[in-house]
Formats: C-alpha cells, structure tokens, sequence
C-alpha cells in the first residue's frame, strides 16, 4: 500500500514539475518556511537554520542515478562546502537513505556541517519549486537564493558560487 502511495505522489510530482516547468516558475528564491525531520523523528523547521551561514539544501530520490552521481561529486569537493550547512532531504524512508549514504554519501557522513532530513509531509516540491532530481539549492546567509542546479555534472558551479560568497 505505502508503495502504491509512493508511486502516486512521485507522479504527482512530476505533473507539478511539469506544470512549474511550463508555466516558468523558478525556485524558491527565498528559503520559505517548511517541517521536514531527523532520523531521530523531530520536527526541523526554516527557524532551525543556522544564522548568517551559507544554506545548501540537496533533495534527492535514494534510487535516482543522477542523485546518486550529484552526492559523490559534493563529497569530492566537500573542502568547498565546509562553511556551508548541508542540508540532504528525501521523501525516501530511512533505511533506503541510510543505504544511499553509505554507498555513495560516506564522504558526507558524520560532517558536522551536514544534516539528513526526511520530507515526510512532502513540502519540498511544493515549497522549494525544484524542476527535477536532484535539486541542489544553494542560498546566502540572507536567505535568499544564490544559485539553483539540477544536473550533477555542474556541482563545481556551484562551488564556484560558495567562493564568491565566502565570508
């Protein structure tokens, strides 16, 4: 039953996609308020972001090739996020997060810098606006958004863009 959901709301989501992507609305270009939460099952919210830091939100699908190739890349260039929070989000339960990390996220695991959110009340989407996985996001210590990727092969983009906004 909880497959047949899943498989609902992935096709859910991709007509809203599709609709996003014909109607031109860009990602959310403030960061806006939402609920995801941590393994251990508590509420993390917009006010639990840290304050004047850099904000980069990844929201992957754990089964998702180009996610897959998305989280070892950040993991390669992990030195370039180290002043950045990261922030990885899937719908995903947790067992397959856990086995996405630790196949291709090992690098990013135990970061200080790097926090693991379920998506359980699915506002990503609806929120963020992302087009496609993954949705790499990044935004100033502002809130606001700085750069927006979703093809994997352009993670040094937005390292690029951590540099210019480095403090």
């Amino acid at each position: 039953m909880r497959s047949a959901f899943n498989t609902f709301f992935l096709l859910s989501c991709i007509s809203i996609n599709a609709f996003a992507q014909i109607n031109g609305q860009p990602p959310a270009q403030t960061i806006p308020h939402f609920q995801f939460f941590t393994f251990n099952n508590k509420p993390f919210t917009d006010n639990d972001l840290p304050k004047a830091k850099t904000v980069f939100f990844m929201f992957f699908d754990s089964d998702c090739d180009h996610c897959q190739h998305a989280i070892k890349s950040i993991g390669e260039n992990f030195q370039a996020f180290k002043k950045t929070s990261i922030f990885l989000v899937s719908i995903d339960d947790q067992n397959k997060i856990n086995h996405f990390m630790d196949t291709y996220g090992s690098k990013l695991k135990g970061q200080k810098n790097v926090i693991i959110l379920q998506d359980k009340l699915q506002q990503f989407i609806v929120k963020f606006n992302p087009v496609r996985y993954p949705s790499m996001l990044l935004y100033s210590s502002e809130k606001k958004l700085l750069d927006y990727e979703d093809n994997p092969e352009s993670v040094f983009r937005l390292v690029n863009t951590i540099n210019k906004n480095a403090k």
